[in-house]
């Protein structure tokens, strides 16, 4: 497969799209989905519950907000590649991370969502057809193809991975 042209999406994703290497985003996501198990393994409950600044969500949040929007992203995958017209409309990441609920869940669960999550979109990407790749649809008033909602899926992951582990992780006080 081929990366997507910057034609295929709004500019906004340019920056997720840039983090995955390569071209082939099903290994991406593959692998991807036994790193962030194994990031998230050995942290605990206290660990979960963490925000490095006021305001800033918490690594649960973080990491139900990665689930949610691959959702979504993965939404408009398959409403694209079954060649619907309909627009789709943006969603609110703040107001899913504050409706959410992740703070009263444990980090395991979040975890083990996400891979579900995950091996679920694996699946749907790994189901299309060539031909399919390069369909188009309109999502928050932008036009965005099948392939580069895949790369948007693991570019997204991908820049929260970094905050995670540049911002969050190093500033855990360790008890």
């Amino acid at each position: 497969m081929n990366r997507p042209e910057a034609t295929e999406y709004a500019d906004y994703y340019a920056d997720y799209i840039a983090k995955v290497p390569g071209s082939d985003v099903l290994s991406v996501l593959e692998s991807q989905r036994l790193q962030m198990l194994q990031l998230f393994a050995g942290r605990s409950e206290r660990d979960g519950s963490f925000r490095y600044a006021p305001g800033k969500w918490t690594v649960k949040e973080v990491l139900g907000h990665i689930a949610d929007t691959e959702r979504i992203f993965a939404y408009r995958a398959l409403r694209f590649a079954r060649a619907d017209p309909t627009a789709l409309p943006g969603f609110e990441q703040d107001d899913f991370v504050r409706t959410g609920a992740f703070g009263g869940r444990t980090l395991a669960d979040l975890a083990e969502e996400f891979g579900t999550v995950r091996s679920a979109s694996i699946s749907l990407f790994r189901s299309f057809k060539e031909d399919v790749w390069a369909r188009r649809g309109t999502a928050n008033e932008k036009e965005v193809t099948v392939r580069a909602l895949a790369f948007i899926t693991a570019g997204h992951q991908i820049h929260h991975r970094i905050i995670l582990e540049e911002r969050y992780f190093p500033a855990i006080p360790r008890a």
